[in-house]
């Protein structure tokens, strides 16, 4: 069956190389890499920062390396667009200790499709040199922000992407208070960590992780999708409204992937919620079945709220086109010299 898919895909042709999304990089990748058997390792043993996503990038990248060995492989990190992020923004107020002996800081996520959302709509607006993305905010969702005197990034995840907002089967914010209590109740560690990260989110507040189903079921009267779609609308303005102030005054709010390009009910939702701070939704706009980069807000508002496609793929397609290139490139100098 994958031997068929992949087939479908290559056409039976061997790739002129392969990029791979990777969740977490940690302090260890700032930029995308070519993989090698020690880039391997390094994203196995981070495994424990991103439970759901490093083990199956690196047992990907080494059934691509036995099918295809000669084939270059690129790795693409999610997390190296948030690394100019300060120290202020993204230390946790614990003993110094456990930041620098167990690595535990924000590290920020979704960053290879917030940089292509941010690109796109800095070409939009025609502020391709001001605008830098000011959230990779968790759930398909993007913030755009300006830059006031220097990039201002910021993100809603943490040490890993459980952090931040309501997710499909994640929990986003919570008490820590809360993992004591449920340890204290005879849950151990790995329960807890499937527990928050498979049956919380959407899906433990109504019974469903997908938001087109919520939806439905919420027109329909469904008091618990009702709920679930509110508190994720409600985090989601909070966040916003508060990196409006970090960054010192949005320039743009994007939003994004399956949920921000697809469900004009739920932006809806969400920009109503943010009249404090000028921005309106044009419904025509929003329900309108345009594509591509459009404007949904009002004119009247204070900045611009877009939706922008999701092109995550090309992101990573174009990192690992740039590095493979570099790489042949640095070769043939070496020859000639």
């Amino acid at each position: 069956m994958v031997d068929a898919a992949i087939r479908d895909i290559t056409g039976g042709e061997r790739p002129d190389a392969i990029g791979h999304r990777v969740v977490h990089g940690g302090d260890r990748f700032s930029s995308p890499v070519r993989v090698t058997q020690t880039v391997m390792d390094d994203i196995q043993e981070l495994v424990e920062f991103a439970p759901l996503h490093n083990a199956a990038s690196a047992t990907c990248m080494r059934a691509a390396a036995a099918r295809w060995p000669r084939t270059p492989q690129v790795a693409v990190f999610d997390t190296a667009f948030h690394r100019t992020i300060p120290d202020h923004a993204s230390r946790y107020a614990v003993p110094d200790e456990l930041h620098t002996k167990y690595g535990i800081k924000r590290y920020g996520f979704h960053g290879i499709s917030v940089e292509m959302a941010c690109r796109h709509t800095g070409t939009y607006l025609g502020v391709r040199r001001r605008l830098e993305c000011g959230g990779g905010a968790p759930w398909q969702w993007r913030l755009g922000y300006r830059r006031t005197g220097g990039p201002q990034r910021r993100h809603v995840h943490g040490h890993d992407p459980l952090e931040g907002l309501v997710m499909g089967t994640r929990s986003g914010d919570l008490d820590p208070s809360i993992v004591t209590l449920l340890q204290r109740r005879g849950l151990g560690p790995d329960e807890i960590d499937e527990l928050l990260n498979h049956r919380a989110g959407l899906l433990g507040l109504a019974g469903s992780a997908d938001m087109r189903a919520i939806q439905d079921a919420a027109r329909q009267g469904d008091t618990r999708a009702i709920l679930a779609s509110d508190m994720a609308a409600y985090r989601l303005a909070k966040y916003i409204a508060a990196y409006n102030m970090v960054v010192g005054g949005a320039a743009a709010l994007i939003l994004t992937g399956g949920i921000g390009e697809h469900s004009s009910r739920f932006r809806s939702q969400v920009v109503s919620r943010l009249g404090p701070l000028g921005l309106f939704v044009d419904e025509a706009r929003n329900r309108s079945a345009e594509t591509g980069v459009r404007v949904i807000s009002t004119d009247a508002s204070a900045f611009p709220v877009l939706v922008v496609p999701s092109d995550e793929e090309r992101a990573i397609a174009e990192a690992t086109a740039a590095v493979v290139l570099s790489d042949e490139s640095a070769i043939r100098c070496v020859n000639e010299e």
